[in-house]
């Protein structure tokens, strides 16, 4: 959608001093742009040509200001945020060095150490992209996890088109083996949406995160989505800094294209194509298919190649 209808939005609310806007990529379910002021500074302008919802932009506001309120965690100033727009301030691109993603390691652990919560979930839906994530309370993660970040999936006409029904009988078998298959952890404050291109820098260099789809829940959650989304290799440092500083066990990769079942499933449900999500789908749910004969499934699956998100 052409970007000329965020100029026409911001005028409304008030915001006359902007002459135009520059698109911006990254972004998919939203039209995003660069605000130029008058007074020769910018403003980042986000906007649905239809809302998935009358609090879509107030939920991921609140978001923001959670992050840094609560977890300490940079994130952008929020200039407006009302049903139909969302307007903060500029971040810098991330620069690609070593010493960037140490700084979001520790930002990220501090993060995750600092905000435990006895029940998993939200106080209110929010939203990942165009869905609207269910964050229903649960004092157990597995059953959470389960029953609000995966099998809440299969009831969307693409999922039900890219996977046959032994691949849903394969999630609905993992799902009940997830006490098996994922340690028992405490929940805590996450980002939601953690894939590289949501991590960006303030201006004077420091990790900031946008576009949040927070809730209590595992944090390695958001380590997964870093994890197989195809960071840079300069992020190798993050891994390592962060597993040291969260004293993760040895295993924690093995675990990761569970976690990551969540992510392709909703990329799957918004998104055509859907830049192999459902593949990677199906390789992880293939040991818990039923085969006439055939021994119960190994504790987890092999780790799939990262892949290069949309």
């Amino acid at each position: 959608m052409p970007t000329s209808f965020l100029l026409e939005r911001l005028h409304a609310v008030g915001l006359t001093d902007i002459a135009a806007v520059e698109p911006v990529t990254g972004g998919l379910a939203a039209t995003a742009g660069l605000a130029r002021r008058g007074d020769g500074t910018s403003v980042f302008v986000k906007a649905f040509g239809e809302p998935p919802s009358s609090d879509v932009f107030a939920a991921e506001a609140e978001g923001l200001t959670v992050l840094r309120d609560a977890g300490g965690v940079a994130t952008p100033e929020i200039i407006l945020a009302d049903r139909d727009l969302l307007v903060l301030s500029t971040l810098q691109p991330r620069p690609e060095t070593g010493s960037f993603w140490e700084q979001l390691a520790h930002a990220l652990a501090h993060l995750h150490t600092t905000t435990p919560n006895p029940r998993f979930g939200w106080h209110r839906d929010n939203w990942l992209g165009r869905r609207r994530q269910v964050n229903t309370w649960n004092d157990d993660g597995h059953e959470f996890f389960a029953q609000h970040r995966l099998l809440r999936w299969l009831g969307e006409r693409r999922v039900r088109e890219a996977l046959d029904a032994a691949d849903r009988a394969a999630l609905e078998r993992l799902c009940g083996r997830l006490p098996e298959l994922l340690p028992v952890k405490p929940a805590c404050l996450t980002h939601g949406d953690l894939w590289a291109l949501n991590v960006m820098a303030t201006p004077d260099g420091r990790p900031a995160l946008i576009d949040p789809a927070v809730s209590y829940t595992w944090a390695e959650v958001d380590l997964a989505h870093l994890w197989t989304t195809a960071p840079p290799p300069e992020a190798h440092v993050f891994f390592e800094l962060y597993a040291e500083l969260t004293g993760l066990d040895r295993d924690w990769r093995e675990r990761m294209p569970i976690l990551q079942l969540r992510q392709h499933l909703a990329v799957i449900a918004q998104f055509d194509p859907d830049w192999g999500a459902a593949d990677i789908v199906r390789a992880t749910l293939a040991p818990f298919r039923h085969r006439p004969g055939a021994t119960a499934p190994p504790a987890a699956p092999t780790t799939p190649a990262h892949r290069k998100a949309p």
